[in-house]
Order: structure tokens, then C-alpha cells, then sequence
């Protein structure tokens, strides 16, 4: 087996692993984007929730549901920052298998060069084969003409 064609089979394995990264990094860009849609729906919430309160507070509210209010306020604003602590940490996913992607790519770029090297040298080398059995058969052909050197 010539080497472009065992480096063939490597590329393609590579070739393979590039994919499923390419694919993971696709799936970890799509649950990110899922955190920060999230996020983003309870920072609306919150301010949604802080407009009606404003509102009834013009109107008169008692303590209790002044307590009540900033209770749940708390519970939201915890949860939003442990929401920003997701996206956070799928942000830090995303970067990761980007990296891993452009590792991958490149390791088959790298691999198709020598390749393409490789397969350039076997053409060469087989060009220089048949010249070599061309200028052998004109040669014994001369000599069996007669034409041959004297």
C-alpha cells in the first residue's frame, strides 16, 4: 500500500473525529444559547414583576405584602445569579470544544498536506518510472531497426 493511500486512511479518521467535535460544538452553542434565552426570560420576569409591584405599591399595600414582595424578589434575583452562573459555565463549554474543533481541524489540514506531499512525490516517482520504460523501449526498438549506434 502506498503511503498517500495509508495517510488516506488516517485522514479520514481524523477527517471523522473533526466532525463529531464540529457536532458537539454545535450542541454546546445551542445549550448555551438555551441558558442565556433563560436568563434573559427571568431578567424580564424580574422587571415585569418590579413594574406590577411599583404600581400596587402607588395604590397601598401593608407589610406583609411588602415582606412577601421582597422575599420573592430575593428568590429571583438568586435565581437569575445562578443563572448567570450557568451561562457562565456554558460560555466556558463553548470555548472548549471550540478549541477542541480547531485542534481537530487543524491535525487534518496538517494531515491532507502531507498527503497531497506525499501522493505529488508517488506521481513523480511513477512519471520518472514509465519515462524510464519509454526510453528503454525506444532504445531496444532502435537496436532491432538497426538504427541503433554503431
Amino acid at each position: 500500500m502506498k503511503k498517500s493511500q495509508r495517510l488516506k486512511v488516517i485522514i479520514d479518521l481524523h477527517a471523522r473525529q473533526e466532525r463529531d467535535a464540529l457536532e458537539a460544538l454545535g450542541l454546546s452553542q445551542k445549550k448555551l444559547q438555551d441558558q442565556q434565552s433563560q436568563l434573559e426570560s427571568l431578567e424580564s420576569y424580574r422587571l415585569d414583576y418590579l413594574a406590577k409591584f411599583a404600581a400596587r405599591q402607588q395604590a397601598g399595600i401593608n407589610v406583609s405584602q411588602l415582606m412577601e414582595f421582597r422575599a420573592f424578589a430575593d428568590k429571583l434575583d438568586n435565581a437569575i445569579d445562578g443563572q448567570k452562573q450557568a451561562v457562565k459555565s456554558h460560555e466556558r463549554d463553548v470555548q472548549r470544544a471550540r478549541k477542541h474543533w480547531e485542534e481537530a481541524h487543524q491535525r487534518t489540514k496538517s494531515l491532507q498536506k502531507v498527503s497531497d506531499l506525499a501522493l505529488a512525490e508517488e506521481m513523480k516517482v511513477e512519471h520518472k518510472r514509465e519515462q524510464a520504460e519509454q526510453d528503454d523501449r525506444a532504445a531496444r526498438s532502435g537496436r532491432k531497426d538497426g538504427t541503433g549506434s554503431a
